[in-house]
């Protein structure tokens, strides 16, 4: 049998990346980041590849529409134009609409500053889940991949090891509880574990990939 230990290092190894960080995204605990990573976290929740997530998150930064105000106040068009720059045309007028609605949410209930939900929630997952889930376009799925995301600089909400982590985990033999999981890992950033498992649970070349290193380890 596979030692878990090497399986979670070469996983880590070679899919280690937090989506934030493919994006380009620094995340910390300050407005812009955390902005940006609620944007990508709503582009990742739809039907589309994530790599064309990814690229579409880019390319919103790219056209200055890297935080709540500036994209408030862009145009529809602007914003539709920026999404297809990404390759993000199949969701692009709705979800144009949506990050204008949700930016301007983000300003008008949360001073365009998400520490101020996270200051509201005071550490209750359920409490900042209903209050991020009024995000436009963002849903259940949305708040679970922002909250992967952040997990390392809001960490009284770690670890946060959802549904989609699991499916990865069983992919793989790994444990299927959030305490053994964390143990296995470590000293090991939590989001970065997260996306990982992610990344397995939606490519099974990935896990399969993965099973061949560490067998061979």
């Amino acid at each position: 049998m596979t030692d878990p230990k090497n399986v979670l290092r070469e996983l880590l190894r070679e899919h280690g990346l937090t989506y934030a960080e493919e994006a380009g995204i620094h995340l910390k605990d300050t407005p812009q980041p955390l902005y940006r990573t609620l944007v990508l976290a709503s582009l990742l929740s739809a039907r589309i590849r994530a790599s064309v997530a990814v690229a579409t998150a880019r390319a919103l930064h790219d056209a200055g529409l890297r935080d709540p105000r500036r994209m408030a106040d862009a145009t529809w068009q602007q914003r539709v134009d920026a999404l297809g720059q990404g390759g993000y045309r199949r969701y692009d007028e709705r979800t144009a609409t949506q990050l204008g609605d949700g930016a301007r949410l983000v300003l008008d209930e949360w001073g365009g500053d998400l520490r101020t939900v996270r200051e509201q929630a005071d550490g209750d997952v359920g409490a900042l889940s209903e209050r991020l889930r009024r995000v436009p376009g963002l849903g259940p799925t949305g708040v679970d991949i922002f909250l992967r995301e952040v997990q390392d600089i809001w960490p009284e909400y770690a670890p946060y090891l959802d549904a989609k982590t699991m499916q990865g985990a069983e992919r793989l033999g790994l444990p299927k509880d959030a305490a053994a999981l964390t143990r296995l890992a470590g000293d090991a950033p939590r989001a970065r574990v997260a996306a990982a498992l992610v990344r397995a649970a939606l490519d099974k070349d990935v896990a399969r990939d993965c099973l061949t290193r560490a067998g061979a380890a």
